[in-house]
């Protein structure tokens, strides 16, 4: 039996010093070792105070809430993003914590590819913007979309994020 065939991405970038290990929702980690490579590959971990506060002792800039400006930035942005690629983005949620993307299929490594938009993104914002600091988390979240039903769901659950937020499922003019 064949693997199944991936149809897009689920992405999903945190402003930095957002969702910390240890905080009450939870976190996720990848713990890499370099002899043994990965000790816990996206591990779930519970609530954890004593957690939360060594990572937020880690910190060394202030947590990231992107402000209309940065959030603008970031906009135009993606629209280049996608000028410059073989994939598009279908659904799109630019929250002031994080940022929700459906991309279509690419044979790139989508890890390197959404490495490449946080640092467009961060780019942008720092020639547009006063914020200098750090903008994204370490890492990101991202899931694979098999099918069509989860390709709907997705795009839905995306859309709600901007009904919520805007009252527009829809409010970027580079989304198809």
């Amino acid at each position: 039996m064949s693997p199944p065939r991936t149809i897009g991405y689920h992405i999903v970038i945190s402003g930095y010093g957002l969702w910390l290990p240890g905080e009450e929702r939870g976190s996720w980690s990848e713990a890499w070792d370099a002899q043994i490579g990965y000790l816990e590959p996206h591990q779930l971990h519970q609530s954890d105070p004593t957690r939360l506060r060594m990572s937020q002792e880690r910190m060394k800039y202030d947590p990231v809430r992107l402000t209309r400006e940065m959030m603008f930035a970031a906009e135009l942005q993606l629209v280049q993003c996608v000028a410059k690629s073989d994939w598009d983005i279908v659904a799109a949620s630019i929250e002031p914590t994080h940022v929700h993307l459906q991309l279509t299929y690419t044979p790139r490594d989508i890890d390197n590819t959404v490495k490449w938009i946080k640092d467009q993104a961060t780019k942008a914002i720092h020639r547009t913007t006063p914020h200098k600091e750090p903008v994204w988390c370490k890492g990101r979240w991202r899931g694979f979309i098999y099918d069509d039903a989860t390709w709907l769901a997705v795009t839905r659950y995306i859309e709600s994020h901007n009904e919520r937020r805007v009252g527009n499922p829809r409010p970027y003019a580079f989304l198809p």
